[in-house]
């Protein structure tokens, strides 16, 4: 993303989700590596997306976005050295409900 705009993400659970399963609720999407980011407009998917080409079920992703990304920042060392990491958890309507985790990770230019 560039720095200082406004990106909305959308990260699909579909490949985590049972047959029939959906993802229900507010789910929860936190920055792990440091507090620059704002993180708002957390939702499960309310139609079908695209993402990364592949069309995600209705209730299979989840949707934010994400301001405040300077260039350079995030985490200062290791594998994604310059990336912010940001975790999304999100919980399912399975009769033993499921939570799911999935880490998205984003780098300002």
């Amino acid at each position: 993303m560039v720095a200082g705009t406004t990106r909305n993400i959308a990260v699909s659970f579909a490949a985590q989700l049972d047959s029939g399963e959906l993802l229900t609720g507010t789910p929860t999407i936190v920055e792990v590596t440091s507090t620059d980011l704002t993180l708002a407009s957390k939702a499960v998917s309310s139609a079908i997306l695209t993402i990364l080409g592949e069309s995600v079920a209705s209730a299979a992703a989840v949707t934010f976005s994400v301001t405040g990304a300077s260039a350079g920042g995030g985490q200062t060392s290791g594998e994604f050295t310059g990336y912010y990491k940001i975790k999304c958890t999100a919980t399912t309507d399975a009769t033993v409900a499921q939570t799911l985790s999935v880490n998205v990770y984003v780098r300002a230019v």
